[in-house]
C-alpha cells in the first residue's frame, strides 16, 4: 500500500517559519509529481504547492506566493514545504498527495497524506 506520511507541523508564532516534511513509502514514487494542500476550519481544501518529479517545475497559490517555497529530495522519497513569514490565514491542516502529473487541482493526486495540524498564532 502507498503510504505518505507528513510531519513538522505545530504551533508557531505569526511572522515565524516551519518546514513540513512528506515521506513517501510502500512503492515507488519515482516519476510522480507531488502537492500541498491545506484544510482549515469551515473552508473548503485549497491547493498550495506542486512540484514536479524531477524538481524543475514548481507552482504556488496566489495566498503562499513568495513565502513558501517547496522542494523533494527524490533519494529520501521526501517533498518538503519551507513555510516562512507565516499568518494566522496560515492555519490548517496541511496534506501533502502524489499523482502522476503536476497539478493544482485535489484529483490530480492519487495518494494522500493523513495531514499534519499548523497552527499560527497571533
Amino acid at each position: 500500500q502507498v503510504q505518505l506520511v507528513e510531519s513538522g507541523g505545530g504551533l508557531v508564532q505569526a511572522g515565524g517559519s516551519l518546514r513540513l516534511s512528506c515521506a513517501a513509502s510502500g512503492r515507488t514514487f519515482s516519476g510522480y509529481a507531488k502537492g500541498w494542500f491545506r484544510q482549515a476550519p469551515g473552508k473548503e481544501r485549497e491547493f498550495v504547492a506542486a512540484i514536479s518529479w524531477s524538481g524543475g517545475n514548481t507552482y504556488f497559490a496566489d495566498s503562499v506566493k513568495g513565502r513558501f517555497t517547496i522542494s523533494r529530495d527524490n533519494a529520501k522519497n521526501t517533498v518538503y514545504l519551507q513555510m516562512n513569514s507565516l499568518k494566522p490565514e496560515d492555519t490548517a491542516v496541511y496534506y501533502c498527495a502524489a499523482g502522476p502529473v503536476l497539478g493544482w487541482g485535489r484529483y490530480d493526486y492519487d495518494y494522500w497524506g493523513q495531514g499534519t495540524q499548523v497552527t499560527v498564532s497571533s
